[in-house]
This record gives C-alpha cells, sequence and structure tokens, in this order.
C-alpha cells in the first residue's frame, strides 16, 4: 500500500516538496468521453451549433485547463508544460441508448520534478465542460464519463499504462 504524501507531522494537508526529485521527462495521457444525441453530433460536425466550431473551442478550452490544473486541484505543482496535445475522436454509430460519443484524449509534456497526470486529466475534463457548454441549448441530457489516466511515463515511479 503506497504511503500518503499530502499530509504533514499534523495531519494536514501539504504540498509535496519535489525539490529533491530528478528533472526527467513526463509526459501523461488521459480520456474522457462525451455522449450525446445523434442530432446533436451531425449539428457539431456540420458546424450548426450557435456558439461556433464546437471541437476548435473544446481543443482551446482544453489546454487552457491543462494550463490552469494548480488553480484547480489544491496541491498540484505549477509546472512549465511543453506541450498539450489534445484530439477528439467520434463515433457517429448510437449505443444501446440511443446516443453517440466523442473521446477526448489529451497528452500533456513536461520536464520537471513531477508529473503531468492531472493536467492531462483536466485538459479532457474542460474539453468536455465546453463541449456541453457549447451543445446544452439543444441537448440538456449530454453527459460525460470515463475520465481516467490511460498512460504516464517519467519519474521515480516510472512507466504506467491503464489495461483494457
Amino acid at each position: 500500500m503506497a504511503e500518503f504524501t499530502h499530509f504533514n507531522e499534523s495531519g494536514r494537508a501539504r504540498m509535496v516538496d519535489v525539490s529533491a526529485k530528478d528533472s526527467t521527462e513526463r509526459i501523461a495521457t488521459a480520456q474522457a468521453t462525451v455522449f450525446l444525441q445523434p442530432e446533436t453530433l451531425e449539428n457539431i460536425q456540420r458546424g450548426k451549433i450557435a456558439k461556433g466550431d464546437v471541437l476548435a473551442v473544446a481543443q482551446v478550452a482544453g489546454v487552457m485547463g491543462a494550463k490552469k490544473t494548480p488553480d484547480l486541484i489544491p496541491m498540484c505543482h505549477p509546472i512549465l508544460l511543453v506541450s498539450v496535445d489534445i484530439s477528439f475522436k467520434e463515433e457517429p454509430q448510437p449505443d444501446l441508448k440511443g446516443r453517440c460519443s466523442i473521446t477526448i484524449t489529451a497528452t500533456a509534456k513536461t520536464t520537471g520534478p513531477t508529473g503531468v497526470e492531472m493536467e492531462a486529466m483536466t485538459a479532457v475534463s474542460v474539453a468536455a465542460l465546453t463541449i456541453y457548454d457549447m451543445c446544452k441549448a439543444i441537448d440538456r441530457g449530454m453527459s460525460f464519463s470515463n475520465v481516467a489516466l490511460l498512460s504516464k511515463s517519467g519519474g521515480k515511479s516510472g512507466t504506467y499504462s491503464r489495461e483494457g
């Protein structure tokens, strides 16, 4: 069982001291899925959403979200992101509930003493929220789920790859 490092001797929350850690290249990839009505996906694809190009705006919002992660997650360190890449995979075939989906994938990179997992996960979450915001006028039933870290590399703990 891993030891929790975000608590001081008094049991109070603290930001972990990473000053003694080696700077290494660190890469993390996360994913989230937005579920929406087929008509909503068609409107996105045809550029018929009144607020504009949904995926372009969501892409920018995801990058901005990654950059703002330490402002949102209290114990995250401000880090120098050298890259944040966001992509979308549209699934037009409805599932058993009649919903189509957009899968968002974000990869964040840095070189430093701490990882970028939270930045990648924040990026996909903010991109998903942006899709919802831009399309809620026509589809308030949208949802997103499956927010997960897919992989990470670098640092003392090494490489992680999500199974399945």
